[in-house]
């Protein structure tokens, strides 16, 4: 799961396609969130071990700097909330899932089914 801080962090980062942290930073100014730029670069490092998000070195002034990229994530993330929700409340959930799932639009199925890969 992913805090609030950290989804905003990532929305800006996917915003920019390909940033340091101190664009990022920019970018969730521009939008009305202040953040030191310290807490910027934690956070994507946070992401980053998450498997969220790809780094790179590139040299910069002073020596070198990562430069992030969103991963494609969407399927590995929903896969494990799925099992997070089996493992947490067993049989039960997986009951309580299926009748959410029953409840959507057949649309809506066959695209959360397109994204799962299933």
């Amino acid at each position: 799961m992913l805090g609030p801080l950290e989804a905003d962090v990532l929305a800006s980062l996917a915003d920019l396609e390909e940033a340091p942290a101190r664009a990022v930073r920019d970018a969730l100014e521009a939008r009305g969130v202040k953040v030191a730029y310290t807490t910027v670069g934690t956070i994507l490092g946070r992401l980053w071990s998450k498997g969220l998000v790809r780094r790179r070195r590139e040299p910069c002034r002073g020596g070198e700097r990562y430069v992030y990229r969103v991963r494609d994530f969407e399927r590995q993330y929903l896969r494990s909330l799925l099992s997070g929700v089996v493992s947490l409340f067993g049989p039960a959930g997986v009951v309580h899932l299926n009748e959410e799932l029953a409840k959507l639009d057949p649309s809506e199925e066959h695209e959360l089914r397109r994204r799962l890969n299933v």
